[in-house]
């Protein structure tokens, strides 16, 4: 199989004002940790670090190492920096072990979805790799000597502040650290409450220098930018020094888990066991998804998927039931798992990937949630219990499972959930939390409740819901009715016509109402929400568009065309859907600033990935033949993964040209839905 690497030249890195620093990597390890950073090296955001542990509730995910700083010292004795840091300006940000120049970054590499860095320090070429081990809170850092006249000196310095996820970066878990050493075992410790940090040099000697334990003061920009608190402090114990010579390499390993799992495999064996795994995972997706761009996107899908390590009780559950846990991370850096995202990222990231099993599992996982006929619309980090604050996320639970099985023909699984999801229909009819039932009036589904954002445009800052939508919107409608005629489709299978039969009539009740009252002849398309607090609300969003996409179309044939030339003709871009028509109040064209700026443009113009996603589906409903145009449709999105999170594709852009990408770096319903149409306009 062929080698999967995206490579960044030193010109592209330049390109610019900041070029390597505004680039970001990530790698998962399969449990809601990870490691990120810039290409530059400069931490940026809080969310930043070597070793993001994903640890049981109620620390849930916490940032254990922030940064390896490290020098080279070249056979004719000059000092480089490989990685830099941000201070602000402050010159007097530096510290001990960092003096000398920048080496020069020659190139930046993804392998097998793998950060490599390639730079050349004097008449030295050194490279870098980061590996995380799957299912495992551990890191790798290996450094290889590709050129040199004669061994080269390295020297590296671990930094850390042990802090929660969402913490502020002054707002470290501990205000002082301890460090003992065993032989080459060094373990930093912070309290009885806090996990260790195991840290080792494997490949040669390379002794630590204990130099006091010095605090640095660092500038984070992106969050000074983003209106949060910018300078924190991070603490190292001191150094690691040694030679490296031609054609050698060490690796830096650290790990919240017991020694004896650190060192089980050589960090050689760990890194071709994980490459293997991820040539495994592409050759298992569809065929249109094996090669380029969209093997990238393949690896950066399994970047969600993962065993939520703080929910223990659920684990145990599970397995005890024969059974696992599975579930995923909407985001990168500050998503947890989310059940409206899972759901309509399922198909992307398991099916169209061959990962069919894993689907299974996280149906399992999410009926299990289910209350009051709701699954959990988010868990927050270091909770085990989810939140239930939405009114779509389990109406996409029916469109996932009728996809499911449509690709699997898994009737075991149907048969496991329908008691439940017959609970979810009745609970629907007759009402349930948040103000969301049925309209006895005219079958619809109404939803609202003072202080809740419930549908899939939630932002809200302190009591501000910024995008209330409460009364009857398009799209909930929309999946309300596909989830009765799924569900009617399912007892007519299982138990016969007359169990079936209530949910067929109360879906042609939905049927017939939605067309009477969502369509506006004014505007020539359909309301975005009918009999809301201010009465019809006639704004032009995306929302309409799944009137037309879904596996069952509420909306009358005949007004499909209008719908999907409006949304074309004003929300289309080459990245996704606009999520408000510009001339429309409260318009913004630009994603920036502080939280409540940032929140007031969210869902008001700001552009969203996965929307391709249901307008392709729309657009082949119109266009059957027409596989070719659709795919055009996507090829917005390969230049995107050069900016940004290499890679992968973000979760926003900005409403017009250049059409800047903003919010999480790496999103799984952009790339999913990207990687399921891909799959779907294959000719």
């Amino acid at each position: 199989m062929a080698d999967f690497v995206r490579t960044l030249s030193r010109e592209v890195l330049n390109t610019g004002p900041k070029g390597a620093e505004t680039r970001e990597w990530l790698v998962a390890n399969g449990l809601g940790g990870y490691a990120s950073g810039s290409v530059s090296g400069a931490v940026t955001r809080r969310y930043h670090g070597l070793l993001i542990a994903a640890l049981p509730a109620p620390l849930g995910r916490v940032l254990m190492l922030s940064q390896l700083s490290d020098v080279v010292i070249d056979p004719d004795g000059r000092s480089y920096r490989l990685s830099c840091r941000d201070t602000g300006g402050d010159p007097a940000g530096g510290e001990a072990g960092e003096e000398g120049q920048t080496a020069a970054l020659q190139e930046f590499r993804m392998e097998e979805g793998l950060p490599v860095w390639r730079f050349r320090a004097g008449g030295a070429v050194i490279e870098k790799q980061v590996v995380l081990p799957h299912g495992q809170n551990i890191v790798h850092v290996t450094y290889r000597v590709m050129e040199a006249k004669a061994p080269v000196q390295l020297r590296l310095r671990p930094v850390m502040a042990f802090r929660t996820l969402e913490s502020a970066v002054d707002r470290p878990l501990a205000g002082a650290y301890r460090i003992t050493a065993a032989g080459q075992r060094y373990e930093v410790s912070a309290g009885p409450d806090l996990p260790v940090l195991r840290m080792a040099i494997e490949g040669g000697d390379f002794p630590m220098t204990l130099d006091g334990g010095i605090r640095r003061d660092v500038y984070y920009r992106v969050e000074d930018e983003r209106g949060y608190q910018a300078r924190g402090s991070l603490w190292t114990p001191g150094y690691f020094s040694g030679e490296v010579g031609p054609g050698q390499s060490i690796t830096f390993a650290a790990a919240t888990e017991d020694w004896w799992r650190l060192e089980a495999l050589p960090p050689a064996d760990v890194l071709v066991f994980e490459t293997e795994r991820r040539r495994r995972i592409i050759q298992n997706a569809h065929p249109a998804l094996r090669e380029g761009a969209m093997a990238e996107l393949v690896l950066s899908a399994d970047s969600f998927l993962f065993v939520p390590a703080g929910r223990v009780a659920d684990q145990m559950r599970a397995r005890a039931e024969g059974d696992e846990v599975r579930t995923v991370i909407a985001g990168y850096h500050w998503f947890t798992d989310w059940g409206r995202d899972t759901m309509i990222a399922l198909e992307g990231l398991t099916l169209a990937t061959g990962r069919h099993l894993e689907a299974g599992w996280i149906l399992h996982t999410f009926g299990h949630y289910i209350r009051d006929g709701l699954i959990p619309n988010m868990f927050p980090d270091g909770k085990d219990r989810g939140l239930y604050h939405t009114a779509d996320a389990t109406l996409w639970f029916f469109h996932a499972l009728h996809r499911y099985l449509a690709a699997t023909g898994d009737r075991d699984t149907l048969r496991l959930l329908l008691p439940k999801l017959r609970e979810v229909i009745d609970f629907h009819r007759r009402g349930t939390r948040f103000g969301i039932g049925v309209d006895p009036k005219d079958g619809l589904l109404r939803q609202g409740q003072e202080g809740y954002q419930l549908t899939w445009m939630d932002a809200k800052v302190d009591d501000w819901v910024v995008t209330p939508r409460r009364g009857k919107a398009v799209e909930i409608n929309a999946l309300w009715h596909n989830a009765l005629r799924l569900m009617a489709g399912w007892l007519r299978e299982e138990d016969g016509e007359a169990a079936a039969r209530p949910l067929s009539e109360l879906a042609d009740q939905a049927h017939a109402s939605f067309n009477a009252r969502f369509w506006c002849p004014s505007a020539g398309h359909l309301f975005d929400v009918v009999d809301g607090e201010h009465g019809d609300d006639i704004a032009c969003r995306p929302n309409q568009i799944f009137a037309v996409s879904l596996d069952h179309p509420v909306l009358e044939r005949e007004r499909w065309e209008p719908v999907v030339e409006t949304v074309r003709s004003r929300l289309l871009t080459p990245v996704g859907l606009r999520s408000l028509a510009p001339g429309c109040r409260d318009y913004k064209a630009k994603y920036f600033g502080d939280l409540r700026a940032r929140d007031a443009a969210y869902h008001q113009g700001t552009v969203w990935g996965w929307l391709i996603g249901p307008y392709v589906d729309a657009w082949l409903k119109l266009h059957p033949e027409d596989k070719a145009g659709a795919r055009r449709l996507l090829e917005g999105f390969l230049p995107h993964l050069d900016e940004a999170g290499i890679s992968t594709i973000s979760e926003i852009f900005d409403a017009e040209a250049p059409f800047t990408p903003r919010g999480c770096i790496s999103q799984a319903w952009s790339v999913a839905e990207v990687l399921r149409c891909w799959a779907k306009t294959e000719s």
